[in-house]
């Protein structure tokens, strides 16, 4: 299969009312238990590319090790470079052929991130690939970005409506509850305000701080216009663990492959769990036939 553009991705996850992981990956381990999972579960998958590891890794470095990984898979992929803050990042990632770009202007005026975001929308459409913008502020960290609380907003309709009639972005990204990290007490997404946007929109709906979220709260938004589910925190909460265990039990072992493959054996159950609950499993196959349809 290959490598698939985000928006035809999400559209047929919106259509069918189950959602695409979206998970971060860190080095090639991260990378190879997103995939393995993806496969074993027969799942459409997204790889999400964040500011952190392009700060450690690069983004051209860790997309290529992306595509080699990848060209061994069945099921459709989509690289996607997650919360990128600046025009030009985002234009880089866009030449190296990620399939699905968000530029996150949701720290600027609403008059800016619009007029960046659009600019981001008409390149990403006139070469194929799929866009995310965000309105309104997700709360917590992520990859050394923070929200404080007092600062994340829900997002109004009215704001979401306007934001998409100026951008006409493929899939959006909204504040209804969430935030990235670890929650100090169990969220409650907001889900009459997911509604009323999602039926104002009319186009996926974005989950940023997916990790820790409810599994019940999480499939009732995807009845509700979720169709891109964003999970990293618990990814490298399995992938630390397994780690920790292997070295704790065999404390004399100095072989990366053994200790770093216990990581990713911890980090690939938990992603295929996380597509258990997100309903994707076994859509790789209904993806498939699809565009055969769509391409004839």
């Amino acid at each position: 299969m290959p490598f698939v553009d985000g928006k035809t991705l999400l559209t047929h996850a919106y259509e069918n009312q189950y959602g695409i992981g979206a998970f971060s990956a860190h080095n090639a381990e991260t990378i190879l238990a997103i995939l393995d999972a993806a496969e074993e579960k027969q799942s459409p998958v997204m790889i999400q590319i964040g500011q952190k590891v392009i700060q450690t890794l690069g983004l051209k470095p860790m997309k290529e090790m992306v595509d080699a990984f990848a060209r061994n898979v069945s099921v459709p992929v989509c690289i996607h470079l997650d919360h990128s803050r600046q025009y030009e990042q985002t234009m880089e990632a866009v030449q190296a052929g990620f399939q699905s770009v968000m530029f996150d202007g949701s720290g600027l005026t609403f008059q800016e991130n619009t007029r960046i975001t659009k600019q981001v929308v008409e390149t990403a459409r006139a070469l194929g690939i799929g866009s995310e913008g965000e309105i309104g502020k997700i709360g917590g960290t992520e990859d050394d970005i923070t929200v404080d609380e007092k600062d994340a907003l829900i997002t109004t309709t009215e704001e979401a409506l306007n934001f998409v009639n100026e951008t006409d972005v493929d899939y959006l990204a909204v504040s209804i509850g969430t935030a990235h990290g670890i929650y100090k007490q169990t969220p409650n997404l907001r889900f009459e305000r997911l509604k009323e946007i999602s039926q104002a929109v009319k186009r996926p709906i974005v989950l940023h701080g997916g990790s820790d979220v409810p599994d019940e709260q999480v499939r009732k938004a995807i009845t509700m216009g979720i169709a891109k589910i964003n999970v990293d925190t618990e990814l490298r909460q399995a992938y630390t663990k397994g780690i920790k265990e292997y070295l704790r039990d065999h404390p004399d072992d100095i072989v990366l492959a053994d200790s770093l493959g216990a990581g990713r054996e911890y980090m690939k159950e938990k992603v295929k769990e996380k597509i258990d609950v997100f309903g994707s499993a076994g859509k790789a196959d209904q993806f498939s036939m699809k565009e055969k349809v769509v391409t004839l």
